[in-house]
């Protein structure tokens, strides 16, 4: 019998142009490989970064532009040696979807370090030097090494945040051992910083939120804050001066880094994952005056991912969303740049 199938249609959405609105289109994904599963995305979040990739904020852009990192959905088809998954699974796909599976970044797990480079969900180059498109289309084929099983406990659309939003926040909580008896601020009540709450605080640590104003506070307590801050009123910076051993910094604009360095205690670390579009300053002396610490986390590797799956679905850590058609997304990227939305929205692929 003869082998050649045709390229799998699916129907996504995508930007022509920097800054261009979604059409929608028809993109082709590869025919299902050996070790291929093909899913049927029926979710994927909105993340900040797709806003920044679509708007070429970060001068990387490469289009027509298929964004979305946050996929949840089912399988409907497995390559011949496939043995993790079966037709029918609910798994998620998140930021990237190949590495070079050799290197000692790859070998350990932390495939998003690959010494060879990750090949990233969307905007980006796979091995084969095709173009690379996300999920903010009907269906998408992915090596089951780079697919992770979505637990019963969690629904597929509250799920499809997690894949960025919940995995950036939950490795470095972990990273820098954080549980009972530490003391952390979370900067942003946001779509990372409303989960980054619910972690830290179902792993035992004391949670402070830190948000611009204090809109968000009941919000934020009912996540599991103990404590609640407006970073706009500067009496905020003096009462809380060296209180904290971590600070995790969720927001994607730039801060006054020194005025956060002052809120650690002798050892404490701020941990960054947004990414703002320009260059952060700080002074070195509010790092050696208390032997704190900066540093950045990047997302986590497959197997982290799918630990911290299985963490949100037994400590039921569900993000906040509000589920969008496909044709309100541009909307949807408008709300997000002026902070109006509670707290990531997510879209029901099935309506493209």
């Amino acid at each position: 019998m003869c082998n050649h199938h045709k390229n799998i249609l699916s129907r996504a959405l995508s930007v022509p142009s920097a800054k261009a609105k979604f059409e929608q289109t028809t993109i082709e994904r590869r025919e299902l490989r050996p070790d291929d599963v093909l899913i049927d995305i029926k979710y994927c979040g909105i993340c900040h970064s797709d806003i920044h990739h679509a708007h070429n904020d970060w001068g990387s852009g490469i289009y027509p532009m298929v964004p979305g990192h946050e996929i949840a959905g089912v399988v409907t088809a497995v390559g011949t040696e496939v043995t993790q998954f079966a037709i029918g699974d609910r798994v998620g796909v998140g930021c990237f979807v190949d590495s070079c599976g050799e290197c000692k970044y790859c070998l350990r797990g932390d495939e998003q370090f690959c010494t060879k480079g990750v090949i990233v969900v969307f905007n980006s180059v796979d091995s084969d030097g095709n173009l690379t498109y996300g999920g903010y289309s009907q269906k998408i084929v992915v090596k089951e090494n780079f697919v992770v099983r979505i637990p019963d406990g969690l629904e597929l659309d509250v799920a499809s945040p997690l894949l960025c939003a919940g995995i950036t926040t939950y490795s470095p909580l972990k990273h820098w051992n954080i549980g009972p008896g530490k003391k952390v601020a979370i900067v942003g009540m946001g779509g990372l910083g409303h989960v980054a709450v619910q972690f830290a605080h179902a792993m035992g640590a004391e949670v402070t939120v830190l948000s611009q104003t204090m809109a968000k506070k009941d919000e934020a307590l009912d996540f599991g804050a103990d404590q609640y801050f407006a970073t706009s009123d500067p009496v905020t910076f003096t009462e809380l001066a060296g209180q904290f051993d971590f600070i995790l910094n969720t927001v994607s604009a730039n801060l006054d880094v020194d005025a956060y360095l002052s809120l650690l205690d002798v050892d404490g670390t701020l941990v960054n994952v947004g990414l703002p579009a320009q260059q952060e300053q700080y002074n070195v002396f509010s790092l050696v005056m208390g032997r704190r610490s900066m540093a950045g986390s990047n997302v986590g590797g497959i197997r982290e991912t799918q630990e911290m799956l299985d963490f949100s679905a037994q400590h039921r850590i569900v993000p906040m969303i509000e589920v969008i058609r496909a044709d309100q997304v541009d909307e949807a990227y408008e709300r997000v740049l002026r902070s109006d939305v509670r707290y990531r929205f997510v879209i029901d692929m099935s309506s493209l």
